[in-house]
């Protein structure tokens, strides 16, 4: 939960997304709860295939939910008209993509196009450029203003593209890996970027990423797994340390693991439980004094207590 004012600017309840091609039907999402507060800045993990872009795609409007219910800074996302999409993009959410370049337009300077997005809103030519400069001064690379990003490194073209994602103050960032094609410095400095942006402009900021140094200096490191939250991971001292001293290399924080029970009463024990265990297909459940245990359900009784995974 956030240390914020504790209001929940995204919530996903029982969210499913299906694709089907043919007679073939995917699952990418099955029945995802999720709660981001406001202010909160947490990582998002999982492998190829989790569900983890679906989720970001749904959240950013460029794709629907099959079923559940997605809120948006009080917004419910299904049933959204076009134009009320377009609006929401254009007002509501700032993303950031992967590969810098995608970011931004190759043929107009950085100033150009942190005001690009402002022009949507019928913001003065004055006021765009005045807050393009403020933006660009607070991501670090103000001397870039008179740059095309063919002329900018690959960190600065994402500081740049954090500036252009904030230019219509929106109420949550997104960022699909900021850092997967970077060195290590660059991504100390993106990152450092948008914990600036979350801070400063109290954006609520979520991040997909596989990069440890990135979700082991988030408080909230949240886990996809099948299409549903597995885990979540809080380290309360990361925060902390982190705005303390923004450019210091990833540091080990005290982290706390929790597994995730969804509305049905449903949990995924982590693979690393499992699979050692032979637990697999039926289990047996036995209540326990202050836990719960899991049991392989062939011939119980001879369970030793070594093969108990808490719960």
């Amino acid at each position: 939960m956030s240390e914020q004012d504790g209001r929940s600017v995204i919530e996903c309840s029982s969210l499913v997304r299906i694709y089907r091609s043919g007679k073939l039907e995917v699952q990418a999402l099955q029945g995802l709860d999720l709660r981001v507060e406001q202010g909160e800045f947490i990582a998002l993990v999982g492998a190829s295939g989790s569900g983890k872009s679906t989720l970001l795609g749904i959240l950013s409007g460029l794709d629907a939910p099959s079923a559940g219910s997605v809120k948006v800074a009080g917004r419910e996302l299904a049933g959204l008209t076009k134009r009320e999409l377009l609006a929401y993009r254009r007002e509501t959410i700032g993303f950031v993509w992967q590969s810098p370049p995608r970011n931004l337009l190759p043929h107009l300077t950085a100033l150009e196009n942190v005001a690009l997005p402002q022009t949507y809103l019928g913001t003065g030519r004055r006021a765009r450029r005045t807050r393009a400069l403020d933006l660009l001064e607070t991501m670090g690379v103000q001397y870039c203003r008179d740059r095309v990003p063919s002329k900018l490194s690959g960190g600065e073209q994402q500081r740049v593209a954090i500036a252009v994602a904030l230019a219509n103050s929106p109420a949550v960032l997104l960022a699909d890996e900021p850092t997967g094609e970077l060195d290590s410095d660059s991504a100390r400095t993106v990152l450092g970027a948008l914990r600036t942006a979350s801070t400063e402009h109290n954006v609520t900021t979520l991040i997909v990423t596989h990069d440890e140094g990135v979700s082991g200096q988030v408080r909230r490191t949240v886990a996809i797994r099948d299409g549903r939250i597995a885990t979540e991971t809080l380290r309360p001292g990361a925060g902390r340390a982190a705005a303390a001293d923004p450019d210091a290399e990833a540091a080990e924080h005290e982290s706390f693991e929790y597994a995730v029970i969804d509305r049905a009463g449903r949990v995924q024990l982590p693979p690393e439980f499992v699979q050692p265990l032979g637990l697999r297909d039926l289990v047996k459940l036995t209540h326990e004094p202050g836990h719960v245990g899991v049991w392989p359900s062939e011939d119980p009784a001879q369970a030793a207590p070594a093969h108990e995974s808490e719960v």
